[in-house]
């Protein structure tokens, strides 16, 4: 009937979206008769004879197949599978966050096969592909949030969109299509939710310690990530604008050529240059190296309190550059 690939960069939400595609093709039939789910440990062939074979007791199937780091063989067994599909049966592939196969987007392309990926645009949290993507999300479960409701839980729950239906399900539940505003929403939030390294970047190069602050903390709360790994984000980072030191970049083609970014990134790294110029970049390397030291027991203080400081200061290091000029 149809081959459904699901993937997408939010794991939780890859499967929420397999979940709602299954409920749709069963319908009202017996899930136990139309359905058959292969995952975990299982033989690909297995899962493709099943999808040829007809059921006893029904006259389709459903097969739902989700097999985490699929290997080559795996791959070419389901190609041909997918090059001459059965026609009673809807194949759904949890495919997750991988890079797909050459042959298999191939097959899927000549098949006919739908590929959907349900993750939020990549982009800033406020960004107006982001904003949309939310709104569409909160229409579709037939949320009633004010505007103030609304800013919060896309700010609040940052990458972490996969939360999102499980708060939608639990607000519906207690207060129905009522119109909710923020004393409603916030007691349903739960911890602030991941966010992306230019949410961190972005507020140093503003010179705002509060954001800067918040979204550091948010990326090693919610985010996991060690304190190590924030330390080689913010050095990527300002490795990236002092390389335009020593070439007087005076536009956004000068940034272009020196460092390959191209467009809006190109454009913030000639801002931040030229905001803190080499005075305050020999400032943020000495800041990253002692921070780097600390977190290694150079102080004997704890990583959260390192992080704080190094962001504080890395934040108030521009304003204060500008300041002197």
């Amino acid at each position: 009937m149809g081959i459904t690939l699901v993937r997408g960069s939010d794991e939780a939400l890859v499967s929420e979206k397999v979940s709602e595609i299954v409920r749709s093709l069963v319908g009202d039939a017996d899930r136990a008769l139309v359905l058959q789910e292969f995952s975990g440990e299982f033989v690909m062939a297995a899962a493709t004879e099943a999808a040829r074979t007809p059921s006893m007791f029904s006259d389709r199937r459903v097969i739902v197949i989700n097999q985490p780091d699929m290997k080559a063989d795996d791959v070419a067994v389901l190609v041909d599978y997918i090059e001459d599909p059965d026609d009673d049966t809807d194949l759904v592939i949890e495919w997750g966050t991988g890079r797909l196969p050459a042959p298999l987007q191939k097959a899927l392309a000549a098949a006919g096969g739908t590929v959907v990926d349900p993750s939020p645009p990549s982009k800033s949290s406020k960004s107006k592909e982001r904003i949309s993507w939310w709104h569409s999300e909160v229409r579709a479960r037939e949320l009633n949030l004010d505007p103030a409701a609304f800013t919060l839980l896309v700010e609040w729950l940052g990458e972490d969109a996969g939360r999102f239906d499980g708060i939608a399900s639990t607000l519906l539940a207690t207060y129905g299509k009522a119109r909710l505003g923020v004393a409603e929403l916030k007691p349903f939030l739960g911890q602030e939710g991941d966010v992306q390294p230019w949410d961190l970047t972005d507020a140093l190069d503003k010179g705002d310690t509060a954001a800067a602050l918040r979204a550091a903390r948010r990326m090693m709360a919610a985010g996991e990530r060690h304190p190590l790994q924030l330390m080689a984000q913010l050095h990527n980072h300002y490795s990236r604008i002092a390389r335009l030191d020593g070439h007087d970049p005076r536009s956004e083609a000068d940034v272009e050529r020196v460092t390959g970014q191209k467009g809006y990134p190109a454009k913030k790294a000639l801002a931040t240059y030229r905001s803190l110029g080499r005075p305050g970049l020999l400032r943020v390397f000495e800041l990253l190296a002692k921070a780097d030291s600390d977190l290694r027991g150079g102080s004997g203080l704890d990583e959260d309190v390192v992080m704080d400081v190094l962001i504080a200061r890395l934040s108030r290091i521009a304003p204060r550059i500008n300041r002197r000029r």
